[in-house]
Parts: C-alpha cells; structure tokens; sequence
C-alpha cells in the first residue's frame, strides 16, 4: 500500500479548549455497552473521516486542456520531460558548434598524423579552417556531426539522471550536500555517461579526421574487421580520468555560484549563462590535457598504450603546448555551447513548472466546482 492510501491519525490543539471546565458532547456520554460495561469516552478527542477522492474525478477535461494548452505538459512524466529538454538542448548545442568542435579536432590530432603522412607538424586555427574547406567544402565543417548528435542524446539524458541519482546517494544524514559530495556526484554522472556512449565517439572521431569513410556504419565494420571489439574502447582510461575532474568541476561550480547568487538573479536567463561560461572555462583549461592525450590515443596506430607513456610522448614531440592543440576553438565553442544548453534546460523547466501549476489550478477549480455542487444537492 502506498503512503498516499494509508490512514493518518492526527492530533491538533484546540484553541480556547480548557479541559477542566468543558461541557461533555452528547456523542461523548457513558453509554451501556452490550457486555454490561459502563465505559464513559474521554471527551477531548475527535476522530473524522472522511473519504479521498481520487485525483484523477478532477483532472482537467479535454476542453479544458484545448483552452489551456501549457497544462498539457503537465500530464507528461517530469522526467521524460527533462530527458527531452536535455536531449533537444545538447544536439541543438552540439550541431551550432560542429565547426569548430571539427577544427579542434584537426588541430589534436594533426602532430600524429603527420608523423604518418610526412606533413607538418603544426598548423595553426586559420590553416586548419581553410584546410576543411578547400579539401571537403561546407559539408566538411559538418561531417561526423551525425554521430555526435545521436551520442549526445543518450549521454545527455544518461548524465542527467545520474548526476541527480548520485546527489541523492551523497548527500549527508542532514540531507545536505557538501562540495565533496557535488565534486563526487559530478564525477560518477560523468564516467556513466562516458562508458554509455564512448564507441559512439570513437567513430565520430574516426569519420572526422580519417579520409575515405563516407558513413558510420562503414567506420564500425571496418573496425571490428580489422582491430576487433576493443578498439571501439580505445583510449576509454584517459576519457574516464578526464572526463570525471571535468564534469565535476563544471557541474560543482555552477551549482555552487548559481546558489550563491541573490534569488532575484538566479531564475534570470542571463545568470545561468554567465555561470555556464565560468565554469565551463574553468574546467576546460584545467582538463583539457587529458582530452588531448584521449583523443591521440584513440587514433590507428597510435604508438601510446597508457596515459604514463602519452604524455611524454605528446610533450617530447610538440612541447607543452601540444598538450593544448585545439584548446581555442575548444573555447571558443564553450560560451555558445553552454549557452544553448542551459538556456534551452532552463526555459523547459520553467515552462514544466508553468504547466503544473496551470493543472493544479484548473484541478483545484473542478474540485471546488464538484463540493459546490455537492452542497447544493445536500449531499
């Protein structure tokens, strides 16, 4: 039985009520009961009952809901809501961005390739976006966008509700979370949601930077033929080291600066962007090394095995700085990135919260309506 069916006992003062001096109810007399007892009731004490109704006897009708359009969200499962909001906000953030998320990529994994190919070894934003250009046209800004946008639907809605399951999970006995358990719960959502999805990125990247693949499933036969199943894992360590500090500094800061802003600010549009572009950049400068070592990493023929000889290698080759190869454009697409995202979560939230209050209110009015009519019948 659920807590909503289970009878309630409740005791509540009465004002004025002097128990010495008050006049016994006539429900409340000593009464004869059938076994000869004379047992007199305390008369300080009440029990009513009354009937639930069912919730659903005063659900908006279909008219209702056709002159009240916004509380048709409300009948949709809050969750299902917000995995769609997550859903339309990160493929709508992630398909505006495909630009330069495309040149980043270009200018990461360029020092490997030319090793290979005997091209130079370093080329600069400007090159990199001319390069795409002249080589593959317009398209070629776009091309592996594809299988990001179809990663980043799982991943967003797989982040979201692990990132709210682990703050339940780490929160204290005061039903407080603390910095540690926001950093901790941040941390977990992040490696979830990047084990999830990670062959999906693998083949992003593949159909990125590798030439002659046309499509998705053409990259993932030809890699199962020729590199078997793990090779969709490759590089797996460094993402889930990189991208755990990342999600949990993003997430922590921004839950952490939106909190400490005045409450008139923190429903503002303009706060949630503002806070998205701080903790954003925060967490990209300190792990945007691990992003670049994970993607080497994940190259064919990649001479790196583990994260200890990646480093060294990327540093003996290009010098610190190629530890931030494609750190610009990465950037760059940060404010727009978060801005989509958070505008587009937030707004939903709002216009969920709009809907359920319209429901509850046009409920609320059909329950009056029903007790009016009650009355008046004398029932």
């Amino acid at each position: 039985m659920s807590d909503n069916n289970r009878a309630k006992l409740v005791w509540r003062k009465i004002p004025g009520l002097d128990p010495d001096n008050s006049p016994e109810p006539v429900q409340c007399r000593t009464k004869l009961f059938p076994n000869g007892r004379n047992v007199r009731r305390s008369n300080f004490a009440c029990i009513s009952l009354a009937e639930k109704r069912d919730e659903k006897e005063f659900s908006p009708s279909f008219d209702q809901l056709l002159k009240h359009p916004l509380a048709m969200v409300a009948l949709l499962p809050k969750d299902a809501a917000l995995f769609a909001a997550g859903a339309i906000a990160g493929a709508s953030a992630k398909t505006v961005t495909a630009p330069l998320d495309r040149i980043k990529l270009l200018l990461q994994t360029h020092g490997l390739r030319a090793g290979q190919e005997g091209a130079k070894k370093a080329i600069g934003f400007a090159e990199a976006f001319t390069l795409i250009g002249k080589e593959e046209g317009l398209k070629g800004y776009w091309k592996g966008n594809l299988p990001q946008v179809i990663r980043i639907i799982p991943y967003s809605a797989v982040q979201l509700f692990a990132y709210e399951t682990y703050k339940k999970l780490f929160r204290g006995k005061d039903g407080e979370l603390s910095v540690i358990g926001r950093l901790a719960a941040g941390a977990c959502a992040g490696m979830t949601s990047t084990f999830v999805t990670y062959p999906l990125d693998v083949l992003r990247l593949r159909l990125a930077v590798e030439p002659g693949y046309k499509t998705m499933s053409e990259v993932a036969i030809n890699m199962m033929r020729e590199e078997g199943f793990a090779s969709f894992y490759n590089g797996l360590g460094p993402s889930l080291i990189g991208i755990a500090p990342y999600i949990a500094v993003n997430f922590c800061v921004f839950d952490l600066v939106k909190k400490s802003l005045p409450e008139k600010y923190q429903k503002k549009t303009e706060a949630s962007l503002v806070t998205a572009l701080v903790s954003a950049s925060v967490a990209t400068l300190m792990c945007y090394p691990l992003d670049t070592v994970r993607r080497q990493m994940q190259m064919r023929g990649t001479p790196y095995v583990t994260i200890l000889d990646a480093f060294p290698g990327i540093v003996a080759r290009d010098g610190l700085v190629g530890l931030y190869r494609g750190f610009l454009p990465n950037a760059l697409k940060t404010l727009p990135n978060s801005s989509i995202r958070l505008t587009t979560f937030d707004t939903v939230k709002r216009l969920i919260a709009a809907a359920e209050k319209e429901f509850e209110s046009i409920t609320e009015g059909n329950r009056k309506k029903q007790e009016q009519s009650s009355s008046d019948n004398g029932i």
